[in-house]
C-alpha cells in the first residue's frame, strides 16, 4: 500500500508504533488480581475485545458490571490509574517497535504532519513518545480522556485537514469506527497470531515494512 497520496497519518500508538499490548493485559490482571482468578479473566477479556477504549472507560466498567460496587470515586480512580501507569510506563518505553513502524514515521515526518490519537493518558502518552526518542516527529499527540472521534476531529479542525486526504493506522475496531466517523482512510494492523476485529473489507497488515519506500 502506497501513503503518496496521504496529506497527513494519524497513528493509534499501542499496537501499531510499539508491541506493548501485552504489557497492557498483564497490567489490568495484576491491578484486578486480588478479586479472583474469575475476574481476572473477565478482566483480561473485556481489555482484548475493546482494545482501544481508554483505561479509565474499563476501571469504570469493572467497578460496576463485574465487581458489582457503586461507581468509582475520583480518589478511587486516580489510585487505580497511578497504580496502571507504574506498571506500565517503564516497560513500554523499553519495549520493542512494531516492525517498519519508525523507518516509516522518519520517512513520512519529512513529508507531512504525523499525529498520535491513542487511548492512553495524554501526559503518559507524551512522556513515553519523549523517552522513545520520537516526539520531534509527530506534529501533535493527543490521548485520553478525550474520545479517540472527538481526538481524530480536533486533528483535522486544528490543523485545516481535509478528512479524504487523511489515512489512520489503528490495531482495534474502535480506531476504524473513529476514522468511519470523521470520514478518513483507515489501515489496520493486526499483530501476527492475534484475531481479526475488522470488518472483512478493511485493509490489514501484519507490521508497517510494507509502507516503507
Amino acid at each position: 500500500m502506497k501513503t503518496s497520496n496521504c496529506q497527513a497519518i494519524i497513528f493509534d500508538f499501542d499496537g501499531v508504533i510499539v508491541e506493548s499490548g501485552q504489557i497492557k493485559t498483564q497490567a489490568f490482571a495484576e491491578l484486578y488480581r486480588s478479586y479472583g482468578d474469575a475476574v481476572v479473566t473477565a478482566v483480561v477479556h473485556y481489555h482484548q475485545q475493546h482494545g482501544g477504549l481508554s483505561r479509565y472507560h474499563k476501571f469504570r466498567y469493572f467497578q460496576q458490571h463485574l465487581l458489582n460496587k457503586p461507581p468509582l470515586t475520583l480518589s478511587e480512580e486516580q489510585t487505580l490509574d497511578r497504580r496502571f501507569s507504574e506498571l506500565v510506563m517503564e516497560a513500554v518505553i523499553a519495549s520493542a517497535a512494531v516492525s517498519g513502524a519508525h523507518e516509516f514515521i522518519y520517512q513520512e515526518a519529512s513529508r507531512i504532519p504525523l499525529f498520535i490519537a491513542s487511548g492512553t493518558p495524554e501526559s503518559e502518552l507524551k512522556t513515553i513518545v519523549t523517552r522513545r526518542g520520537l516526539a520531534p516527529y509527530f506534529t501533535a499527540i493527543h490521548g485520553a480522556p478525550t474520545l479517540k472521534p472527538a481526538l481524530i476531529a480536533d486533528i483535522l479542525t486544528t490543523h485545516n485537514l481535509v478528512p479524504e486526504t487523511v489515512l489512520m493506522i489503528g490495531d482495534a475496531l474502535i480506531d476504524y469506527e473513529s476514522a468511519q466517523q470523521n470520514g478518513i482512510a483507515f489501515l489496520g494492523r493486526v499483530c501476527p497470531g492475534d484475531q481479526n476485529p475488522f470488518p472483512e473489507q478493511v485493509k490489514t497488515m501484519p507490521d508497517l515494512c510494507a509502507l516503507i519506500n
